[in-house]
């Protein structure tokens, strides 16, 4: 009998720890597959990213997505339909891309896309991805992420405008 309540309360705990792990880490952005610590982002190797578009599994095109891409970025949410936070999702998604210029917000089913699905390993609805301008995975979160972690990951995409550039550069 004392065995198997020490049993019992050694489960839960474990399965405490395990929930509040995960839920700690729902909804933050992460690197995407391609891009490694210590290695530039698809987002700064340029030239190479579009030479390898057509030959790397992270680089979406507008063909995959069913819609074009963003000229700064493409924010892309796997959804569906019984997902309680993809509404919300959606929503911030939204709202964060008619603030920046520049950024399209996709929507993909993904019952309706299993390739995308498999070839991107989503697990779990809603996943978020972060797209360079030249479709290649830069970040992606699972969960329902906090706008400010949205900004944020975009910023890590975005180059600044270049007038603000030359201006500090020219001291004014």
């Amino acid at each position: 009998m004392t065995g198997g309540l020490i049993a019992l309360a050694a489960a839960l705990v474990a399965a405490t720890v395990l929930g509040l792990a995960l839920r700690r880490r729902a909804g933050k952005f992460r690197a995407g597959p391609g891009v490694r610590a210590g290695q530039p982002s698809p987002a700064e190797e340029g030239d190479a990213a579009r030479s390898t578009a057509g030959t790397r599994p992270d680089v979406l095109t507008e063909a995959d997505l069913g819609g074009p891409l963003g000229q700064r970025a493409t924010l892309v949410q796997f959804s569906t339909a019984f997902c309680a936070p993809c509404r919300p999702t959606r929503q911030i998604l939204g709202q964060v891309a008619d603030m920046v210029d520049g950024v399209t917000h996709l929507e993909v089913d993904a019952a309706e896309r299993l390739d995308l699905v498999r070839r991107l390993r989503i697990n779990s609805t809603p996943t978020v991805l972060v797209l360079d301008p030249h479709g290649a995975v830069v970040k992606r979160a699972a969960g329902l992420p906090r706008k400010a972690d949205v900004i944020a990951a975009l910023g890590s995409v975005i180059e600044p405008p270049a007038h603000g550039v030359a201006a500090a550069a020219a001291g004014e």
